[in-house]
């Protein structure tokens, strides 16, 4: 269970025991503890200043990288999507976001600045928020390669801006630094767009569409890529398009996409992720490692 936290007029919803299903992408996933979702940047900080130290923290944005065990998480779950969504350009050559900011609200407003360098957001199917702590990318381009400043929540609740030269990050990885507890949001650069930016990032959007299966219940790309390989060619190539494991069925769109038809469990989720790494490290050698977070417990019988 949780540690006692202490007393706060937070202004957003604080709730006890409630299912994280609705809150990922994939549709399932059991209770947290507790889950918050705060009203603004200001209702955070005032938990985050009064919380005990000693409970987990789940940050969720669109919930798009996340798998969340059937048995839950032990701790808070604090939910920013509706919350932390401001969105404004600097200057000409930086756009603050954040954490909230859907990364296609982002790429969206960037465009309509005549500013390129942030296309690739579009391709990102959640918040600003993931995409810092993941170092998100799409077409080419990373998250952390466009930041300028990145602000942080430290652990008691202090906000502060840190340079990228204080964190390690790499291909979907990003080390933080210590006190770190969450994002709350980025500075990142932009260059004048003569309309190449928007032409590409039209073209990326269409193949999107043609060749990944949006709008069905998945958390987008399920596994890395390996050094100079595809996983969804690895997984095509072993003949796993449409293996199935209870209501989670690997996508004929898109190997590396796992769908929830409608009544997967977490379970039938993370056995299918494994069904496709035995598969393709037996046939290729290569262990394949999920994109994806897979945290909480497991449902005991």
């Amino acid at each position: 269970m949780i540690a006692s936290t202490p007393r706060v007029n937070v202004r957003g919803r604080l709730r006890r025991d409630m299912p994280l299903a609705p809150y990922t992408s994939w549709r399932v996933g059991g209770p947290a503890d507790q889950v918050f979702e705060p009203l603004d940047r200001e209702d955070l900080l005032a938990y985050l200043a009064v919380r005990s130290a000693e409970t987990p923290l789940l940050w969720i944005g669109l919930g798009s990288n996340l798998l969340v065990r059937d048995g839950g998480f032990r701790g808070t779950a604090i939910v920013l999507r509706g919350a932390l969504n401001k969105l404004s350009q600097d200057n000409e050559t930086t756009v603050h976001a954040e954490a909230g900011v859907h990364c296609a609200r982002l790429s969206k407003f960037a465009e309509r600045q005549q500013c390129g360098g942030l296309g690739f957001m579009a391709g990102i199917p959640g918040t600003v928020g993931g995409a810092l702590a993941m170092n998100a990318g799409a077409w080419g381009g990373e998250t952390w390669d466009c930041v300028v400043e990145a602000e942080i929540v430290e652990t008691g609740g202090r906000a502060t801006w840190l340079t990228p030269e204080h964190f390690d990050f790499g291909y979907r990885t990003v080390v933080t630094p210590p006190h770190f507890c969450g994002f709350l949001g980025a500075r990142l650069r932009v260059t004048p767009d003569d309309g190449t930016h928007v032409i590409a990032t039209r073209h990326w959007l269409s193949q999107r569409r043609e060749r990944q299966p949006v709008g069905k219940p998945s958390a987008g790309s399920t596994f890395r890529n390996p050094p100079n390989e595809h996983a969804a060619r690895l997984i095509e190539r072993c003949g796993l398009k449409g293996r199935r494991v209870g209501g989670a069925v690997v996508s004929r769109q898109h190997a590396n996409f796992i769908i929830n038809e409608g009544n997967a469990s977490a379970a039938d989720v993370e056995e299918l992720i494994k069904v496709v790494q035995a598969k393709v490290e037996a046939e290729t050698g290569i262990r394949l490692e999920p994109e994806v977070r897979i945290i909480g417990e497991a449902l005991h019988a």
